[in-house]
């Protein structure tokens, strides 16, 4: 950055100097063109003075003089009858001339153009005299193309100093500049006092610090929780089947222990698959191939698959709507919606009711569950959705869950660009919509 700065300041200093140089020339041509004519038409109006008050011998008494102006006669005709520089008889016509039709038609003309006769760029200004005849005085001039040679070698050294100074000057100018950004402390990003072209940058710095402190935090949290969520199954199995080794249970009493220790099983089994489950989905290692799934379908094979767990609490489930075909990963949103469903028969008091909705709405298509369980307080609504968390802790256990629902709710709504809300109040139900984007197709 600091070369790219140095380059910059250098190169915006040469092109000032080139265009400097330019503005320069064109100025000393101008200003040298203007005193040039000034001079040749008092000089050429002195002479005319001079000619229509002594004749035009008066030309022929002054031709022993080292005229610094070229002065020429030119008849009506074009015929050159006298000049400084050569016989006028051995020049050619000068009726085509530009000064002289001007000062045959006006009285008064001028050019800029390179002579032949002299070889030079040169100023011609004509008058009519009172005899008919055009006198015509020209002077050699500097053009562009020689002027800018001539102030060359002295904007060439300037330009060279110049350079040489910005050089340095740039060079401690961008240490000067850098500085506060390599003196950035990009831990505590806010703190630093730079430029303020610098906040968007450093916010989001700060934003993604604490992104990754909360993910830091959240592993941590999440790698306790599995600890203490696959430790407490695994223990209870140990224990029982400790107990069975040891031959403390009564043989009416091995169906009861055979149980709980199946049930602790497929508890641990259901808490390995949703982690691996959310594994997957943090990494996102899921198979991502996109298909066209009707929600509607989706959502009565999965209403048929817990129809015999709603049963066991005489909960009596039921399927609205329409078909709504939706195009996403078919395993992630059987998940979803399974989770929510099952979190509905899970949390709900028997001889409940859980009412599933699906169809299109505005906004795209819609799948809302509502039951008439427990409910879940107003501040609990954002955090049900992190990893092991319970609303209610004592309970949980009995009801099977995992704390894990929720999150792979979450995360598959993420995947597809979804909107999960909840709408509960204690002793009143819970209903959770999920809103997908339209136009997935």
């Amino acid at each position: 950055m600091r070369k790219k700065i140095q380059r910059s300041m250098v190169m915006v200093l040469a092109v000032t100097l080139l265009l400097s140089y330019i503005i320069l020339t064109l100025l000393l041509y101008n200003q040298n063109l203007s005193i040039l004519e000034s001079e040749v038409r008092q000089e050429a109006k002195y002479i005319r003075a001079a000619i229509n008050i002594s004749g035009a011998q008066y030309l022929e008494e002054m031709d022993d003089v080292d005229w610094t102006t070229r002065v020429t006669q030119i008849d009506e005709k074009g015929d050159v009858l006298y000049d400084t520089r050569r016989d006028g008889s051995t020049l050619e016509n000068h009726s085509g001339r530009k000064e002289v039709k001007e000062a045959l038609a006006t009285g008064e003309g001028e050019d800029v153009r390179m002579s032949d006769t002299v070889g030079q760029e040169m100023y011609y200004y004509a008058l009519l005299l009172d005899d008919g005849t055009v006198l015509r005085a020209s002077k050699s001039m500097d053009g562009l193309i020689r002027t800018a040679l001539g102030n060359l070698p002295v904007m060439a050294g300037l330009a060279a100093i110049m350079l040489v100074l910005a050089y340095f000057l740039a060079k401690w100018q961008t240490k000067r500049l850098v500085r506060p950004i390599y003196e950035l402390d990009l831990e505590h990003p806010l703190e630093n006092k730079t430029y303020d072209e610098l906040t968007p940058f450093l916010e989001a710095m700060d934003r993604q610090n604490k992104e990754k402190e909360a993910v830091a935090n959240m592993r941590k949290e999440f790698s306790a929780n599995v600890s203490h969520e696959l430790k407490t199954p695994l223990t209870s199995i140990s224990g029982y089947a400790e107990i069975m080794k040891n031959g403390m249970v009564r043989p009416e009493d091995i169906p009861l222990f055979s149980e709980r220790i199946y049930k602790e099983a497929r508890r641990l089994i259901t808490l390995v698959e949703d982690i691996i489950k959310l594994s997957k989905l943090d990494e996102e290692s899921v198979e991502l191939e996109k298909e066209e799934v009707d929600l509607y379908e989706l959502t009565r094979e999965i209403i048929s698959r817990l129809s015999p767990q709603a049963s066991q609490k005489n909960i009596r489930m039921e399927v609205a709507g329409e078909p709504v075909k939706y195009f996403g990963i078919r395993q992630i949103l059987d998940e979803m919606i399974y989770n929510v469903c099952e979190n509905a028969v899970k949390y709900n008091v028997d001889n409940g009711r859980v009412s599933v909705w699906v169809g299109n709405t505005l906004d795209g298509p819609k799948v809302t569950v509502t039951d008439t369980g427990i409910g879940i307080p107003k501040e609990h609504h954002e955090r049900i959705f992190e990893r092991f968390y319970r609303v209610d802790k004592s309970h949980s256990k009995e009801r099977g869950g995992t704390g894990l629902g929720l999150s792979i709710v979450k995360h598959g709504a993420l995947l597809h660009g979804a909107k999960v809300t909840v709408d509960s109040m204690p002793g009143r139900g819970t209903k959770i919509e999920m809103q997908f984007p339209k136009g997935e197709k």
